[in-house]
């Protein structure tokens, strides 16, 4: 099969084109035709060198896919030949065929096609285990999320207002902010521009975030805090601004705030599956009906995997980069 690598060379490492083996799956596991395959800051981080697969996983990256089974493990009871699904995936996924574990399988909504379905996994189950399953945000509650306009962000605007929460964001441009405000945020704030912490406390007449969903740390640690309120909520789930940060912590304690972190990369096949579980319940519905749908801002072809990650080194994407798999 057709498959991306990452090679390096003098300057820096890049993605190529090359021949690679279909893989070999397992009892529990499928295997999936790819039609199509997200791309996502880990895998940038991956091809720099920063962010390596787990043991056993594929060395190709790619995090999410879309296509049909075309076998299945001997214990797979769920799935069949032929099924059209989209799934979440330790790597492989720019690639042909890639290996997934059927727990972490979700259909290809009617109403999606396979470039838009294969924009859903990575963000979608990022989104629900840390803002509803960690966080545990609730309707009335006010949800901060920074990066409005990135693939988390789109898919966290459109499910926290979903959910019922009023939605604050932050991006890094009057028309990422427009775009914000065009898939249900109540306020968007212009980082740049702004202070989003005045802008915060502003909105919600001095009470701050309940839940913040930050992709930046760095600075916006100490920044976060301040932007919180009582008992609010932190998650912290990338470091665009780099994993260290010099802090105050009092207000940690004087507002009784709760900072956590993730990755989903590592957890064990059960726990993606459990969330699969809950978004095919509570997430799905929405989507088969078009209150929620990915946004997707280039189509490229496999062979221009390395041009998709220089989309979003660039940082002027709305929503995601798919890559197509002839």
């Amino acid at each position: 099969m057709q498959a991306v690598e990452i090679r390096k060379d003098a300057d820096a490492p890049y993605l190529a084109l090359a021949e690679a083996d279909i893989p070999e799956i397992g009892d529990d596991d499928v295997l999936v035709r790819v039609r199509a395959a997200g791309i996502n800051r880990p895998d940038l981080m991956q091809v720099a060198g920063m962010y390596p697969p787990p043991p056993g996983a594929s060395e190709i990256p790619g995090l999410e896919l879309a296509g049909e089974i075309v076998a299945t493990g001997p214990k797979v009871g769920d799935w069949k030949v032929g099924d059209k699904v989209c799934a979440l995936v330790t790597g492989g996924g720019y690639a042909q065929y890639a290996a997934v574990p059927a727990a972490q399988c979700l259909p290809v909504p009617e109403n999606l096609t396979m470039v838009q379905a294969a924009g859903l996994p990575e963000t979608f189950f990022t989104v629900w285990h840390n803002v509803f399953d960690k966080a545990k945000l609730t309707s009335g509650e006010t949800f901060l999320v920074h990066g409005g306009t990135s693939g988390i962000g789109t898919t966290a605007i459109q499910l926290a207002k979903a959910f019922g929460a009023k939605v604050i964001a932050t991006a890094g441009s009057d028309e990422k902010c427009q775009a914000c405000r065009d898939l249900g945020a109540d306020v968007s704030i212009n980082y740049k521009t702004r202070d989003f912490v005045e802008d915060v406390k502003s909105a919600t007449d001095g009470k701050g975030a309940d839940v913040i969903l930050d992709m930046v740390a760095g600075d916006y640690v100490s920044r976060n805090f301040k932007a919180a309120a009582f008992d609010a909520r932190i998650l912290i789930i990338a470091f665009l601004r780099g994993p260290k940060a010099e802090t105050n912590f009092t207000p940690l304690l004087l507002k009784r705030l709760t900072l956590m972190g993730s990755t989903l990369r590592a957890q064990p096949v059960a726990n993606k599956g459990a969330i699969a579980q809950s978004l095919r319940e509570k997430v799905w519905p929405m989507i088969a009906n078009g209150q929620i749908a990915p946004v997707i801002h280039k189509t490229l072809p496999l062979a221009k995997a390395e041009e998709g990650h220089g989309i979003l080194k660039g940082g002027a994407h709305i929503g995601k980069v798919i890559l197509e798999v002839s």
